[in-house]
């Protein structure tokens, strides 16, 4: 396809279930890319699809393929209800990411529901979606897929940082452009405070009233992800192996909050050379705490963009990675995701 601007939808559904986020997006191709962010919207879970979600790792095939089918009608209602609530018209795409229920590449594994073909029916509009299983076949971890975007979009900034379920980094060295996951971060997060009566820790408020335990602490950084050298990416399985089985030694839930979130806040720092500009997005940098502690331990400077990209950046990308694909135009990288080659990932389906 050879247009130079592109109206198109991001949509997006993080591991941290907060809830499928849906961005109307204008892509520009000039001397380099730019883009406008119209509008944005999440559309929170509602409490018996966010239990289907979480507990979708334990199902079997033929329950996993039901909720495929139930998700991706669910994800076509949302998606409707966007497009008519904005008066949105003449869409080249949408580009969804589904949402991931299991990620073992090293396994050559990687499910992410809600990209089925049905789906470019429903909403009666060409599809762009499924972009991690081509990279998974050639034998890459399938993901991180935002750093493309970051390279072609926020190249201003020494490293882009996303606080998501995961936080991942980006940023290029030796004219490469390198990204990895670095640790857990709303997925546990959230779990603890949901035991305290609350979707998420607000501002930090749990972790600042509790009591960081330096023996778990100690624990935590010693596990031998932080060891390993790029690429390497994360899932709810090593998080459900690893971390909730040191973390529930801690009785309390404000202590087990403080505890992580220094691990957070150590582990990101650990990896930020001195007087760098960090570009922080996703539901974490709204965690005032998590981000003071981050400054504790690092000189870098510590920028957070308006409210509507730091929601949405991941929406803006999947939006930008759709219509690489439809450019034919490579929006996976082998430096990040350790794949045979660099190459142009995601399923294209049309009404």
């Amino acid at each position: 396809m050879n247009h130079q601007y592109y109206n198109v939808l991001g949509v997006m559904s993080g591991t941290s279930l907060d809830g499928i986020d849906i961005a109307h997006v204008t892509l520009v191709r000039k001397d380099r890319w730019s883009f406008q962010i119209h509008t944005a919207e999440t559309f929170p879970y509602s409490a018996a699809m966010k239990q289907k979600l979480k507990d979708a790792i334990h199902d079997d095939n033929t329950s996993i393929s039901s909720l495929n089918k139930e998700y991706t009608n669910y994800l076509a209602e949302n998606i409707n209800l966007f497009i008519t609530k904005n008066n949105i018209a003449n869409l080249i795409a949408v580009c969804s990411h589904g949402h991931t229920i299991f990620h073992e590449p090293d396994k050559g594994l990687t499910l992410q529901i809600g990209n089925l073909p049905e789906l470019a029916n429903l909403i009666n509009n060409r599809i762009v979606c499924d972009f991690r299983v081509q990279d998974v076949a050639l034998k890459g971890q399938g993901a991180p897929l935002v750093p493309i975007g970051d390279q072609l979009l926020f190249s201003n900034y020494d490293y882009c940082l996303n606080l998501g379920g995961f936080a991942n980094l980006s940023f290029s060295s030796n004219h490469k452009r390198v990204a990895y996951d670095i640790c857990p971060v709303n997925v546990v997060l959230n779990h603890y405070a949901l035991n305290l009566g609350k979707e998420y820790d607000t501002g930090g408020a749990f972790a600042k009233a509790g009591t960081v335990k330096t023996s778990i602490l100690k624990k935590l950084n010693s596990l031998d992800f932080y060891h390993l050298k790029a690429p390497k990416s994360l899932g709810i399985e090593w998080v459900n192996e690893n971390i909730f089985k040191i973390l529930d030694t801690i009785s309390d839930s404000h202590d087990i909050i403080a505890t992580f979130t220094e691990h957070v806040a150590i582990q990101i720092s650990n990896q930020i050379k001195p007087n760098a500009s960090l570009f922080i997005t996703g539901g974490g940098a709204f965690n005032t705490y998590l981000i003071e502690r981050i400054k504790e331990f690092t000189d870098a400077r510590l920028l957070i963009p308006d409210d509507i990209i730091v929601e949405n950046k991941e929406a803006l990308i999947f939006a930008f990675l759709g219509v690489l694909k439809l450019r034919n135009e490579n929006n996976c990288l082998a430096s990040v995701t350790g794949a045979l080659h660099d190459h142009s990932s995601g399923k294209i389906y049309v009404p």
